[in-house]
Parts: C-alpha cells; sequence; structure tokens
C-alpha cells in the first residue's frame, strides 16, 4: 500500500526515513538525526534543558514519552500485559523481557564461552566469572570476587562476624549453608543416640 501526504513537505520527511541520510547536526558533538524533532530532543541532553514536569512530584523529563512512562508510577497504569499470564507493566521493553520467561529462549549469549541467558541481567552478572580478577575486591586482603556476595561473605573471615547462630548450642557461623549442614548433624546424631535406647546394642566397647 502506497502512503500518500497532504504536503510535498510531510513526503519529504517521511522519504528521509528510507535512507541513511541524517542531514540535522548537533553542533555540540556532530551526531546526525533524520528529524529536527529529533534534533531538538537530543540538544537537551548538552543543554540539561528538562522543559516537561510531573504533576504528581517534582520531577522533571527531557522528552513527553519520558513523562508519560513516569505518570505511570503514579496512576498505576500498566498498559502493556503479557498474553501469557495477564502481568501488566508500564513499559514495553520491560513486557519483552518478561515474555522471555515463559519460553525457552535465552538470546543473550556469552561471548566467550557461548552461553545463553534470558537477560541481559543475568548475562552480566556471568560473565564475570570469565575476568582474571573479580569485581569486587576486599579492603583488607586484596582478594577479588565475582558478586558482592561473595565478598560480604568472605569479609567475615576478617572481623569475625557469624551471623548464623544455632538456636540449639549458640554456636554460630559465618554462612547459612554451614549452620544447615550443622543442624543436620546434631540432629541426626541425636536421633542415632535415642534409637540406642529402643535396642540391646552397645557399640562402645572398653578395650581395659
Amino acid at each position: 500500500m502506497v502512503q500518500g501526504y497532504i504536503q510535498l513537505s510531510h513526503l519529504l520527511r517521511h522519504k528521509v526515513t528510507h535512507s541513511n541520510e541524517r542531514p540535522f547536526k548537533c553542533s555540540d558533538c556532530g551526531s546526525g538525526f533524520k528529524r529536527a524533532a529529533d534534533l531538538r530532543q537530543h540538544e537537551r541532553i548538552h543543554t540539561e534543558e528538562r522543559p516537561f514536569s510531573c504533576s504528581h512530584c517534582t520531577k522533571t523529563f527531557r522528552t513527553s514519552s519520558n513523562l508519560r512512562q513516569h505518570q505511570r508510577v503514579h496512576t498505576g497504569e500498566r498498559p502493556f500485559t503479557c498474553s501469557v499470564c495477564g502481568k501488566g507493566f508500564t513499559q514495553l521493553s520491560s513486557l519483552l523481557k518478561h515474555k522471555v520467561t515463559h519460553t525457552q529462549e535465552r538470546p543473550f549469549k556469552c561471548p566467550d564461552c557461548g552461553r545463553g541467558f534470558k537477560s541481559s541481567g543475568e548475562l552480566m552478572s556471568h560473565k564475570r566469572f570469565h575476568t582474571a580478577e573479580g569485581l569486587f575486591t576486599c579492603s583488607v586482603c586484596g582478594k577479588g570476587f565475582n558478586r558482592s556476595s561473595h565478598l560480604q561473605t568472605h569479609q567475615r573471615v576478617h572481623t569475625g562476624e557469624r551471623p548464623f547462630t544455632c538456636s540449639a548450642c549458640g554456636k554460630g557461623f559465618t554462612q547459612s549453608s554451614h549452620l544447615q549442614n550443622h543442624k543436620g548433624f546434631t540432629q541426626s546424631s541425636s536421633l542415632l543416640r535415642h534409637n540406642v535406647t529402643h535396642t540391646k546394642e552397645r557399640p562402645f566397647k572398653c578395650s581395659d
């Protein structure tokens, strides 16, 4: 279908979208744009102008579209709905990221090992394992870690903090997994000691 225009100027503006021509140049950084409106919007990055104000709070925005998107925080509007589970989102990009969770698709590929991930955030977390040094460094010994949670656990070696405490004996642990292992061990030991009372078994013999 051929699209028609009332004015020649409208047709000329439209034809630019079919080419790589970017006739509108930014005088500050030299970036080119296909439309004058896009250039004006870009120029606000340099001028820090934010002409669009939220009527609910004091926040201001460079574009009207950013303002409309922000106002959904106040109105609760979620116009982008998942067709699978019905969950609503304020942004189309958030919906697209969410929809991947309903499929086996993993479009974000690691350039080092080829492993796929459902979100860019998951990929960024994974890529830390390919770096020579961790992004999170201990200020005491300089050891590096790929995750902040791993650094936090490590730092307890230096501070002596043991935030996970056994309610039965009061013994403290640096990690919750260590506490769970301890609790499982004490419970099984108590069970074994109790089971002996129901038998004639005397497993511990005096050698003297």
